[in-house]
């Protein structure tokens, strides 16, 4: 997958171009059927398809008082986009200037001539531009007059209830791993940069990946198996969400993982991490020997839960 970094960026694919436009968070199954329809149309027309999504989070932007955790950052969006097999992705940067442009500056940007767009596939009820004054009654209206058709998909629902971002992040907030995979259409996961920490695990026997999550919503603190992917290898583990109170407890939290059978240098890789199974919750331990043995018998629950 080719990702552009400019609308002015579309001229230079082969025509006519279909468009999925959206934030993306999570690329659940609900954004997945946005993709696969703008893959559809383009098929159709013999032409190429492209996910336009936006970093960073509009509403960091536009409300970061109130901005969300997101599902997945940059990276792992974009890891996720092209699984999808879509050929390009147009990241358009979205910032206090982009967010004041009117809703048809916007779409007239992306319908210029050059660029041969002939379709927009969007969400239901898809609002977009300023004080969300765009809507699909607005694209359609372009679309007359730049020529191109807007597809507005119906929205894809689990237990009657829609499929959001919003919804998966409560349940991954609350430790719901099944209905979050339910409807990701995917397991969760965690992408997050290895960064150099304390080297507090090392010094006890059980040295861990500190992981730089991108503002990633975290499931509740605690102790837990996964299975981690490293540099395309997957490795089973146990990992740990919180403050480290028995030897810390003022750092904020912390995504540390440890691998089983892994003893090579990883800082600055991206490590994926997928969540298996809660194991216990945190706590402070009266001596590091006694958190020692603890995190031993973590060890062994977790071999027998993921396949090692």
């Amino acid at each position: 997958m080719q990702v552009l970094r400019a609308i002015k960026e579309l001229a230079d694919i082969p025509g006519p171009i279909c468009v999925a436009i959206g934030v993306f968070d999570g690329v659940h199954r609900g954004h997945e059927a946005l993709i696969r329809r703008a893959m559809a149309e383009a098929k159709a027309l013999d032409g190429t398809a492209v996910v336009l999504t936006f970093d960073p989070h509009p509403a960091r932007i536009l409300r970061p008082e109130s901005a969300p955790h997101l599902l997945t950052s940059a990276a792992h969006k974009e890891h996720l986009i092209a699984a999808s097999g879509c050929p390009f992705l147009l990241v358009v940067k979205f910032d206090a200037e982009f967010s004041a442009q009117s809703p048809s500056a916007f779409i007239e940007a992306l319908a210029r001539p050059e660029n041969s767009l002939r379709c927009l596939c969007v969400g239901h009820q898809w609002a977009f531009g300023r004080n969300r004054a765009g809507n699909v009654d607005l694209l359609r209206s372009l679309g007359t007059r730049h020529g191109f058709t807007t597809v507005e998909i119906e929205p894809v629902r689990s237990g009657g209830e829609t499929i959001s971002s919003t919804r998966i992040r409560r349940a991954i907030e609350s430790g719901d791993f099944a209905a979050a995979s339910e409807l990701l259409g995917r397991d969760y996961t965690i992408l997050g940069t290895v960064r150099h920490g304390a080297q507090l695990g090392g010094k006890i026997g059980f040295p861990t990946a500190n992981l730089a999550a991108h503002n990633e919503q975290f499931p509740p603190d605690g102790v837990y198996a996964v299975r981690a992917h490293l540099r395309g290898v997957g490795y089973s583990g146990v990992a740990n969400i919180g403050t480290r109170p028995t030897v810390d407890g003022h750092s904020g939290r912390i995504l540390e993982v440890h691998l089983f059978d892994y003893s090579g240098d990883c800082y600055d890789a991206d490590m994926e991490v997928r969540f298996v199974a809660f194991l216990r919750p945190e706590k402070k331990f009266e001596s590091v020997e006694a958190l020692k043995g603890q995190i031993a018998r973590d060890v062994v629950t977790a071999k027998g839960m993921v396949d090692c």
